[in-house]
């Protein structure tokens, strides 16, 4: 008989002690991950730049990036790592966040897809997202300089280069070509 593996808790996972690679928590279960390469950290900063500028300039809301912890499920706790994600100000006031992970859900996550990302496991983290209460997961591609939507009820959209892509009923008068983010 092999002995079960204790699974930890989000506060656990939090406090943990770095082990000098990026992780995720997935079901109690801290997961590895890989860096990714400079490109994706340059697309994702220009997210940042163009979505947190807007937000900011509008009195919107917080953008936070480097992969900040959103936790999407409890009992067994899991923790993902957004490459960029959007709070507004109605969920999450003006100021410093509190410390630890936020008991609210963004309602706009970024996820870069790099060459290496397998589409099963991004597809996944979307649905998780989703299933969590993420209004809408938005996958940009860098092999495809495309975006694809992804709301709860609808279809996904595959939105090209040269699209403009918008979210009015979250960030209203924000419109920027798809394209910009890979330039």
């Amino acid at each position: 008989m092999t002995p079960t593996a204790t699974l930890l808790t989000a506060d656990e996972y939090l406090r943990s002690p770095e082990n000098g690679r990026p992780t995720e928590l997935v079901r109690g279960r801290v997961v590895p991950m890989n860096l990714p390469a400079p490109r994706h950290g340059q697309i994702c900063l220009k997210v940042g730049r163009l979505l947190g500028n807007f937000a900011e300039d509008n009195k919107l809301g917080h953008v936070v990036s480097n992969d900040s912890g959103i936790l999407t499920q409890h009992d067994p706790d899991t923790v993902r790592g957004a490459d960029i994600a959007y709070y507004s100000y109605a969920r999450v006031p003006p100021g410093p966040f509190p410390r630890g992970y936020l008991t609210v859900l963004p309602e706009l996550v970024f996820e870069v897809r790099s060459a290496t990302d397998r589409w099963n496991n991004v597809i996944a983290k979307v649905a998780e997202y989703l299933q969590a209460g993420v209004t809408v997961v938005c996958v940009l591609d860098e092999q495809t300089c495309s975006a694809q939507l992804f709301y709860a009820d609808e279809l996904p959209r595959t939105l090209s280069e040269r699209d403009e892509l918008t979210f009015p009923d979250l960030l209203p008068g924000f419109r920027v070509a798809v394209g910009r983010f890979f330039e």
